[in-house]
């Protein structure tokens, strides 16, 4: 009798522990999908920051800067990339200090949840994405998403219509403050070959030429003042 009570308890302790070592396995399990999604959301982090920031538009024309000044290697990318980010930061100063006040601060003293935090932030960036999306990229989205409610109702706007509208917006706008800023140096440059051409110097690279004497009218005008504030002037403050 004493040996069916041992061996009773036998099979109850190895159950047991088979059933410890199941809820092991299932706990290291959740760990690892858990690490592997929050590697995956900080790996597109920096893509979404940048597009859901001032950082698209501002780098783009920056670049068609340095594009138009036939200069393609001044400043070097680094330069570029520091000076967009610091206007990006400038840009959206008003916005991190309203989502740090309205989300944040009551996050961290208990006054919200996780999840209503970040609908409090997430209300606050979509104020400044719709105002800065063109109406029409915003219709385009939510028709192709099949969203059923107003386009000018900004706080119905779900992030997959937002977003992609905003992006598709500032390249657009980008695009169009870089045509301008070509205008000018493109009248430089047919000015230097129409003079090459008139005096037969055909083997002389107009570029050659034209480079410098862009370089001095855009020092004289003060470009990088002139393209800076109006890039950040071009964007429509919130709040």
């Amino acid at each position: 009798m004493s040996e069916l009570v041992s061996n009773a308890e036998a099979q109850a302790d190895d159950a047991a522990a088979l059933e410890g070592e199941g809820a092991a396995e299932e706990g290291r399990l959740s760990t690892a999908i858990e690490i592997a999604v929050l590697l995956t959301v900080l790996s597109l982090l920096p893509a979404v920051l940048i597009s859901i920031t001032s950082f698209t538009r501002i780098v783009i024309v920056l670049s068609f800067v340095r594009r138009a000044l036939s200069v393609n290697e001044l400043p070097p990318n680094p330069v570029i990339i520091g000076l967009a980010l610091f206007l990006t930061t400038f840009v959206m100063a008003p916005v991190g200090e309203r989502i740090y006040e309205q989300a944040y601060q009551p996050y961290k003293a208990g006054q919200l949840e996780s999840g209503a935090a970040a609908e409090v932030a997430w209300t606050e960036m979509r104020s400044f994405l719709v105002a800065n999306t063109r109406e029409s990229e915003l219709a385009l989205f939510a028709e192709m998403s099949k969203f059923e409610g107003e386009v000018d109702e900004a706080g119905e706007l779900p992030f997959s219509v937002v977003v992609p509208a905003f992006v598709l917006s500032e390249l657009k706008t980008a695009f169009q403050m870089g045509f301008l800023l070509f205008l000018p140096f493109l009248v430089i440059d047919l000015v230097v070959s129409s003079i090459l051409l008139s005096m037969g110097m055909f083997m002389l690279p107009p570029v050659m030429i034209s480079t410098p004497f862009k370089i001095l009218v855009f020092v004289l005008v003060d470009g990088w003042h002139l393209v800076c504030h109006s890039v950040v002037s071009s964007f429509i403050p919130v709040g």
